[in-house]
């Protein structure tokens, strides 16, 4: 049995839809950021970095989405969520680093400016930039990484309920979806998934 913690409206939804996506035995423990319960004691015991999402398993604790997605995949064969050719799956894991280390951190500057600097004129700059970095992120996103109709082409993979994920702040981040319709298209089919229909609910009510 695996132990989610997540929050909404953060890329812990990815692994959400995951673990649902290979049928994992789990439970999800909702964290309320609005009371700062990623910050509290207990949840430091269980991930010092006071984020999410956080995978507590059999083998100890997993953090990082990359890797929580990768672990899923190995640990569920049958549902085919990597590619077994290394090279392909050297391809997964450079999306999923590229949605991780560049993607997310763009979207970041919007409201965790103090993560970089310590003037508020600094926060403002920076979330003024966001429109525009996450608008050149997922251009580069729509014309050379989405195949279609998945991220990798016709295999569905972990590549796909995390772009899913993080395309979801789009609008909020001042990114007209009509000038991407790869990404808008694909937000479609995964909102046709059973998976994703069923923890969008969940992390909903």
């Amino acid at each position: 049995m695996f132990k989610l913690y997540y929050a909404p409206g953060t890329c812990a939804l990815a692994s959400h839809i995951t673990l649902e996506e290979v049928g994992a035995p789990y439970s999800a423990e909702r964290l309320n950021f609005k009371e700062n319960q990623q910050n509290s004691p207990d949840y430091l015991k269980i991930n010092p970095k006071g984020r999410v999402p956080t995978l507590v398993t059999d083998n100890g604790v997993l953090t990082e989405t990359p890797a929580i997605l990768a672990f899923i995949a190995h640990s569920f064969p049958d549902a085919k969520l990597v590619p077994q050719d290394p090279f392909a799956f050297a391809q997964v894991q450079s999306i999923s680093s590229y949605l991780c280390s560049t993607v997310h951190v763009a979207h970041a500057h919007k409201m965790r400016g103090a993560r970089w600097a310590t003037e508020e004129t600094s926060f403002a700059d920076m979330k003024r930039k966001v429109p525009e970095t996450m608008t050149t992120c997922f251009t580069l996103i729509e014309r050379d990484m989405l195949r279609g109709p998945w991220v990798m082409g016709e295999q569905y993979t972990i590549c796909d309920p995390y772009l899913y994920t993080i395309a979801g702040w789009l609008e909020g981040d001042g990114v007209d979806l009509a000038t991407l319709p790869k990404v808008a298209a694909h937000r479609k089919r995964m909102e046709e998934r059973p998976a994703v229909q069923k923890v969008l609910a969940e992390e909903k009510a």
